[in-house]
């Protein structure tokens, strides 16, 4: 198997108030919820560099087509990263979020590796990590 990961789904209570913070919260580009015209089928899904998607699916399809029962939140069992170029990145990007309803848990800060970084959670308590670290590249071309 190659190591790749082509989309992350995350599970949400409320996917229009999911969909309004990546879309018009942080300027996310999505062409809406789809797939409503099936039962367990309404999400919406997100272009991202690189090739990589990521969906909103409601917790409750989710549980559904997993065959898993709908488990607490649990904001600390894993976190997503915004990699950007530089600290300044880093502060209009919590910046942005916390305008678009996120609850930062921990202001930017300078970090162990020499880099900056805080973290805040999307309505639905799914962790992001805000990152600068000054001995990662971004690919070329790459917006912030």
């Amino acid at each position: 198997m190659r190591p790749r990961i082509t989309l992350i789904t995350l599970g949400v209570d409320d996917l229009e108030r999911a969909l309004a913070f990546y879309r018009d919260g942080l300027g996310w580009r999505s062409d809406g919820i789809v797939g409503q015209q099936f039962e367990h089928g309404a999400v919406a899904f997100f272009e991202l560099e690189g090739g990589l998607r990521l969906a909103l699916w409601p917790r409750a399809s989710l549980a559904h087509d997993s065959g898993l029962p709908v488990g607490p939140r649990s904001p600390t069992s894993f976190a997503l990263a915004h990699n950007v170029g530089s600290r300044l990145e880093v502060d209009e990007a919590m910046t942005l979020a916390a305008r678009a309803g996120a609850v930062v848990v921990k202001p930017p800060q300078d970090t162990f590796y020499g880099g900056y970084a805080g973290y805040f959670q999307d309505p639905d308590g799914h962790l992001w990590e805000v990152a600068w670290n000054p001995d990662w590249q971004l690919p070329e071309g790459a917006a912030p």
